[in-house]
């Protein structure tokens, strides 16, 4: 069943919700797909380094980059609930076509950029644990992603999608018994900035990269999975407030795991002066330290956040070029499935071509960078817009302090890109 279908009902007035007790539950979802993009292969990376190299001193970005994405997600979301539209659909509608369609382009190529990234770190847990070649890894993954997305509704993969990442979470507090945590300085660390010596490129690869184009457009078309009746205003501002909670929490989610990945690097690698710079090496460095179970479980873990951020990242590609022609995403329909095959193909195809796969990942995130800012101030100009949103519209106060983070996030961006080149 995908949102087409469930869209047919979104007028009925006999579909009223009822907003008591635990049926705040109900609406517990959309959040944690993208959550899975806060916790991809590429944050690990820059989680792991982070700690690895300068301990827990860095946790505070997680902190600040939890709060920025918490921010805009719930501005996107009410796109979703307010229109009835997703980001793209909203885009071809309100945008002009020659724009529009530029636009919906780009962030096309990012969420390609995207795919390469989730499927490769799918492949190097394959490698971790069964020593599959990283090129046939990345095979496996994508055939896998594309099966589940194919033949299963939005409500059984977002039923696997909480499943995963449950399993990456107890694997990273499994983890995180077999050392020994300083809690005091982790705490103050969380809310103390510092800029120590040398550490400004893996601050902007965690802060800068945290906003990815492609969750901001899937963030607006999954919501309405959980609408009722957009003719009704009481339902639609409870909707809003739901939505927050459901935003809320999952943000809260991905912030604990990435802080726990920072945490196990300070604990293990900073600890024992071991620096980190390829997933592989964590994996290594983690059995002599912690014992072959610990190794094992970690590439579990990183299996698990490839396959279900691949997932999603095939998703928001189906979302996005359905939208270019003023449609919902429906797995059925023919350009929802286009858009799934033309980021996850591509990316497979990138990865297979490349000479060294990993070059493939820099230049991905390259390409992130350059697309972010369209979407973000793209999303801010329509949420913003009274023709748009009607009274729903963002007020003045809070459409520039999303234009402020969207130039934060921007900047820190550009500054990543920047630093690739220097490097």
């Amino acid at each position: 069943m995908g949102f087409g279908f469930i869209r047919k009902f979104l007028h009925a007035d006999r579909h009223q919700p009822r907003f008591g007790g635990l049926e705040i539950l109900k609406y517990i979802g959309p959040g944690l797909l993208v959550t899975v993009g806060f916790i991809d292969p590429g944050n690990w990376a820059s989680n792991l380094a982070a700690g690895a190299d300068y301990g827990y001193t860095l946790l505070w970005m997680v902190s600040l980059s939890t709060v920025m994405l918490i921010i805009l997600q719930h501005n996107v979301a009410h796109l979703g609930i307010a229109t009835g539209l997703c980001l793209s659909e909203a885009t071809a509608k309100f945008i002009r076509p020659p724009y529009a369609r530029g636009m919906l382009w780009t962030a096309m190529g990012a969420s390609v950029s995207t795919s390469l990234a989730e499927i490769l770190g799918g492949a190097i847990a394959l490698e971790m644990l069964f020593r599959i070649p990283v090129r046939i890894g990345a095979i496996l993954v994508t055939v896998f992603v594309t099966i589940m997305l194919f033949t299963n509704s939005y409500r059984v993969i977002e039923r696997w999608i909480i499943a995963f990442v449950s399993i990456i979470g107890l694997s990273f507090i499994y983890e995180l018994s077999l050392v020994h945590i300083d809690w005091g300085e982790a705490a103050r660390a969380w809310v103390t900035p510092s800029f120590p010596s040398g550490s400004m490129v893996v601050i902007m690869s965690v802060l800068g990269a945290v906003v990815m184009p492609h969750n901001l457009f899937l963030h607006s078309e999954i919501i309405q999975s959980r609408q009722w009746n957009l003719k009704d205003d009481r339902v639609i501002r409870k909707q809003l407030r739901y939505e927050f909670w459901d935003t809320f929490f999952s943000m809260m989610i991905g912030w604990a795991i990435n802080s726990a990945m920072i945490l196990l690097a300070a604990a293990v690698f900073f600890r024992n002066g071991s620096s980190v710079n390829e997933l592989q090496d964590a994996s290594v460095l983690l059995q002599p330290l912690l014992g072959n179970h610990a190794a094992v479980i970690f590439a579990v873990a990183l299996l698990f956040a490839g396959v279900a951020s691949t997932i999603t990242s095939g998703m928001a590609a189906g979302s996005i070029f359905a939208g270019i022609f003023r449609e919902p995403y429906d797995i059925k329909d023919i350009h929802s499935r286009l858009g799934v095959l033309l980021s996850l193909v591509v990316a497979l195809l990138v990865i297979m071509l490349v000479s060294n796969p990993f070059m493939g990942l820099i230049y991905s995130q390259m390409v992130l960078s350059i697309q972010l800012p369209v979407t973000i101030f793209l999303q801010v100009y329509l949420t913003s817009s009274e023709k748009v949103m009607g009274k729903y519209k963002n007020q003045a106060s809070t459409k520039w302090v999303l234009y402020i983070l969207g130039g934060i996030v921007t900047f820190l961006n550009i500054l990543l890109f920047v630093s690739i080149f220097r490097n």
